[in-house]
């Protein structure tokens, strides 16, 4: 999953209370591992905890061999936001340095140049958009789902 600006604010106040990377991230995995997923439509995703709600949208990504991403990211200088949720990885890292504690596999990949964000996963990219309190509907059976 990655993050806009505006949700990362909200989630550094909210959950992490610390501007680091991987706080935030760690944070935001152990609220994905308490909350519930609600499929609103077919870009829109919500995850709930009852009493907070993750508003996402999804990104359209490639399904790519390890080694064609090598391929894709080989030439890029500078520091990246690089994600793998699979392992629980987040951090300010060159691309190719990442890519090299990734598993071989098949992996959607999405890349955006002008936000210097990464992203690769089993699952397709999710883009957080804000962290709000939970509306009413959102609130309910929350322990059995």
């Amino acid at each position: 999953m990655l993050l806009t600006r505006h949700a990362e604010e909200r989630l550094v106040k909210r959950l992490a209370k610390r501007k680091k990377l991987e706080r935030v991230y760690s944070e935001l995995w152990a609220f994905l591992d308490r909350s519930r997923r609600i499929d609103i439509n077919e870009r829109v995703v919500i995850f709930t905890d009852g009493r907070k709600s993750l508003v996402c949208a999804r990104l359209d990504c490639e399904r790519l061999r390890l080694d064609e991403i090598h391929e894709r990211v080989k030439d890029l200088k500078g520091t990246y936001r690089c994600v793998f949720p699979d392992m629980r990885l987040a951090r300010e890292t060159s691309p190719v340095k990442f890519l090299s504690e990734i598993p071989d596999g098949v992996y959607c990949f999405y890349f955006n140049r002008e936000k210097r964000s990464l992203y690769i996963g089993s699952e397709e990219p999710l883009l957080a958009i804000t962290l709000r309190p939970a509306k009413r509907q959102e609130r309910g059976n929350i322990g059995g789902a």
